[in-house]
């Protein structure tokens, strides 16, 4: 048997991991990584048209899967474009190596053509990132890097120059890697102590989050014994939404009326494995307990009286038998009541108006109904995931990924070729807005080039919407959000893709019904509203204020029919 060179053993390493494929773009200083995927049958290259795209792929796969994903980038500017994609894994903690392959060994320092320094530029992005200059530090260094990005959720980086990669290799693979089932949980007497509060306090509310992973039942038992309504963040809605009567929505930027009044008017707000960002939309008089596997999360959001270390289900399964049944259920009812009202207030945007744009509400709703019972959502940052958040339908198979903590516009189309490659067996969904389709759309190209049958919605609305939104709270004049769009549904025909474009708000149901059963990639571009606005659950006076200077100040620049445009959009309808 030929010895293995440092491209091979890598490779080797990673399909005795499990893992299954790496997204990048080739360039000769991945030579050795391409030409040793290029002779296996259990490995595959899959080819992005931008490294960016490659690092959201990979995160799509890591956080479906739960498994270590891999992407790769050239030296220099190509591995220098994974960043931003690597950002949004790291910061959304989901297990991810990236190989970024280096000039010439003996050029290194020397300001040579495409130089970069990986190690500066990933620190801030990673748990790991090393240097492999040398044949002897193989396996070691790549197996250091697999088991932190693994173990600690999040980036590792291996840079590695071309040259180096097609060394002769010395050591064979060293380690077994397995996911750890490790159970964390604190102390009886801290338990007790959490217990105490809960079972002295009438009104009780839950906020989950992504942590709460693996324990829906657990969460069903603990919000029926403190008969406590559950608000939930926006990577928990995948997990929390479903089969829960205690469901009372969203709150936050992208939630409505309902979480926000559970949480604002409750005794005790429970924080489970959120780390949920906006101070505001805090309680102030509130009791706050917060359970977290992080302990470094504790307290970060919010004042906090008792933080717990572990992990969810462990945490509630040994919570749960120390807590009385509270009779009064006045908090939870009142919580439901509100959130039916505040839910029929949007499903009644969502009807077909048969105005030209059409109300994304609508378009939101119909995808939702014919989409498929296990469909993956990816959701572009902006609009499409507030009507996401607001309008899609969790049952416990649909999953749903967006750029959540980071807040990358142009996640949506790699995410979702992530997805696909993954489960090639299931729909996929992705929701752009026009601003973050066309900041990638040159991976529509991967679409057809892997003949993966995406379906691409495109809410059109000639601008970047939500940075509209955001002038228009902070009482400014919008500008420099323009965009002159094409036709992209031609687009996608010239790319290989089925392109649908709806005229009227009566062609929205029919033509994704013929995508989304199409055999193969398809993109439907659907006009829609440039002044539609989503109101957040509660307008502060700044931004009611802000909201007023706007109208102000669009009247005086001449701008005026922009605030007829607004009550046509959202009050005559």
């Amino acid at each position: 048997m030929s010895k293995q060179n440092l491209a091979e053993l890598l490779v080797d390493v990673l399909v005795r991991a499990g893992v299954e494929r790496m997204y990048g773009v080739s360039g000769d200083s991945l030579n050795g990584v391409t030409d040793a995927i290029r002779v296996r049958q259990d490995f595959n290259w899959i080819h992005m048209r931008h490294e960016e795209a490659a690092a959201f792929a990979a995160g799509a796969e890591a956080h479906l899967t739960g498994q270590l994903a891999v992407c790769a980038g050239s030296c220099g500017p190509g591995n220098l474009h994974l960043i931003n994609g690597l950002y949004d894994c790291h910061r959304s903690r989901v297990p991810v190596l990236a190989i970024a392959a280096q000039i010439p060994s003996s050029e290194i320092g020397s300001n040579y053509f495409q130089e970069t320094n990986p190690m500066h530029l990933f620190a801030q992005c990673s748990h790991y990132c090393e240097l492999v200059s040398q044949p002897d530090q193989m396996p070691r260094i790549l197996e250091i890097a697999m088991q932190t990005a693994i173990s600690k959720r999040g980036v590792s980086v291996i840079a590695m120059p071309g040259d180096v990669a097609l060394r002769e290799a010395i050591q064979a693979s060293r380690v077994h890697f397995s996911d750890s089932a490790s159970a964390v949980c604190p102390s009886r007497g801290e338990l007790e102590t959490v217990a105490g509060i809960l079972n002295r306090t009438r009104k009780v509310t839950i906020l989950g989050g992504a942590g709460c992973a693996g324990a829906h039942a657990e969460l069903m038992q603990l919000a029926g014994r403190l008969n406590a309504p559950i608000v939930h963040a926006m990577r928990g809605k995948e997990i929390i939404e479903h089969d829960n009567p205690f469901d009372v929505g969203m709150t936050g930027l992208l939630g409505f009326s309902s979480g926000y009044h559970a949480m604002m008017n409750c005794d005790a707000l429970l924080m489970i494995g959120t780390d949920f960002p906006y101070q505001q939309f805090f309680p102030k008089d509130a009791t706050i307990i917060q359970i977290d596997l992080r302990g470094e999360q504790l307290g970060r959001r919010t004042r906090l009286d008792h933080g717990l270390v572990g992990d969810t289900g462990t945490i509630l399964r040994a919570l749960i038998p120390l807590l009385d049944q509270n009779q009064d259920d006045e908090h939870l009812t009142s919580s439901l009541e509100h959130y039916r009202n505040a839910r029929k207030d949007l499903d009644d945007l969502a009807v077909n108006s048969r105005q030209t744009p059409i109300h994304p509400q609508y378009v939101t709703r119909v995808l939702d109904q014919l989409a498929a019972s296990d469909a993956i959502f990816t959701c572009d940052v902006g609009t499409p995931t507030i009507w996401a958040a607001r309008y899609l339908t969790m049952n416990g198979k649909r999953r749903i990924l967006g750029s959540f903590n980071h807040g990358s516009m142009a996640n949506a189309l790699p995410q979702a070729i992530g997805a696909q490659v993954t489960h090639p067996g299931r729909q996929v969904v992705c929701m752009s807005g026009d601003g973050g389709f066309s900041m990638l759309m040159g991976d529509l190209l991967t679409l057809r080039q892997h003949q993966l049958p995406v379906k691409v919605i495109v809410f059109k609305n000639d601008s970047l919407a939500f940075v509209e939104l955001e002038m228009k709270a902070a009482g400014i004049v919008d500008y420099g959000t323009d965009l002159r769009n094409p036709n992209f549904a031609r687009i996608a025909e010239g790319a290989g893709l089925l392109g649908l474009s709806a005229k009227t708000s009566d062609d929205v149901a029919p033509m994704l019904e013929q995508a989304l059963n199409f055999d193969g990639p398809a993109l439907v571009e659907i006009p829609v509203p440039r002044q539609e606005l989503s109101m957040p659950p509660t307008i502060t006076y700044e931004q009611a204020k802000g909201f007023g200077l706007f109208m102000l100040r669009a009247v005086l620049s001449g701008r005026a029919d922009e605030i007829v445009d607004l009550a046509t959009v959202n009050v005559f309808r």
